[in-house]
């Protein structure tokens, strides 16, 4: 970590060092604690923030960009949830939530921003945030909201214990979320990648929209026009991760449709776990 990134850091508590004043003061209240990983590029913003969350017993380490926030965890530091702002200096707030997962981060994400958008919001769910707050709504409200979030213990949908999924040309790994056609990452997102290996579970047979759809938001959820709104964003998910695998193979027929029921992976027979 550099210095300017230290300057802008409350670390989590260090054992083997006594806490400056600055930092004693900053200690969270006796009871509720946490570690969370705040990443946004207004260093003003971000100061009040760490201090507000301190109050609400978080011990917060602050970065300005994704790529040092990267780097803190590719150092094998850890967090209870990571809040991330949708814009930053080099890289969005959602390639930062795709290269965690990658890495194989799988901490609970919750996104913070100025763009209270429905499309931002739906976007950053749809790639495996756990929440979305507006920033208008105040450093209160997103410190109970994360920990709520902590405090529940919601974590990203969990993932199969094995090493690899083998379908035919299809590779899944499931402890970083990544699906592979022969030897090319077909880089699906989270919410992708989970759709996928929903159909893998159930291969050869059809899995409804409603199963697919649950697998982007929780059982229950419906979006979109209707009791029956879900299926046009399943259709557009299933068109999204087609595209992707015919960018590798343009020849790729894996995935079939029932347009009453819903969808399947045709090549049952080849599926080894």
């Amino acid at each position: 970590m550099t210095t300017a990134q230290a300057a802008n850091t409350t670390a989590f508590a260090n054992t083997n060092s006594a806490p400056s004043p600055d930092e004693a003061a900053a200690r969270p209240r006796a009871g509720f604690v946490a570690n969370l990983v705040l990443v946004d590029d207004d260093p003003d913003y971000r100061e009040a923030v760490i201090g507000e969350l301190a109050e609400h017993g978080f011990n917060v380490v602050g970065f300005e960009d994704g790529p040092p926030a990267l780097e803190y965890f590719a150092a094998g530091h850890g967090a209870d949830v990571v809040v991330l702002d949708w814009r930053l200096q080099t890289m969005s707030g959602l390639d930062v939530l795709t290269q965690l997962r990658r890495r194989g981060v799988m901490l609970p994400v919750v996104f913070l921003t100025g763009l209270p958008a429905l499309d931002y919001e739906s976007e950053a769910l749809d790639n495996g945030a756990l929440d979305f707050v507006d920033k208008a709504r105040g450093a209160e409200i997103l410190a109970k909201r994360v920990r709520l979030i902590v405090e529940a213990g919601k974590q990203p949908p969990t993932l199969v214990r094995e090493e690899k999924i083998v379908c035919g040309p299809l590779v899944l790994r499931p402890r970083i979320s990544r699906a592979y056609w022969g030897e090319t990452d077909v880089n699906l997102t989270v919410t992708e990648y989970n759709i996928v290996h929903r159909l893998i579970e159930q291969a050869g047979d059809y899995v409804s929209y409603r199963a697919i759809y649950d697998c982007v938001h929780r059982a229950g959820f419906i979006a979109g026009s209707g009791d029956e709104g879900f299926r046009t964003n399943v259709r557009s998910s299933m068109k999204r991760i087609r595209n992707k695998f015919r960018t590798i193979d343009a020849g790729f027929t894996e995935i079939e449709n029932y347009p009453a029921f819903g969808y399947r992976w045709r090549s049952a027979a080849a599926c080894v776990r």
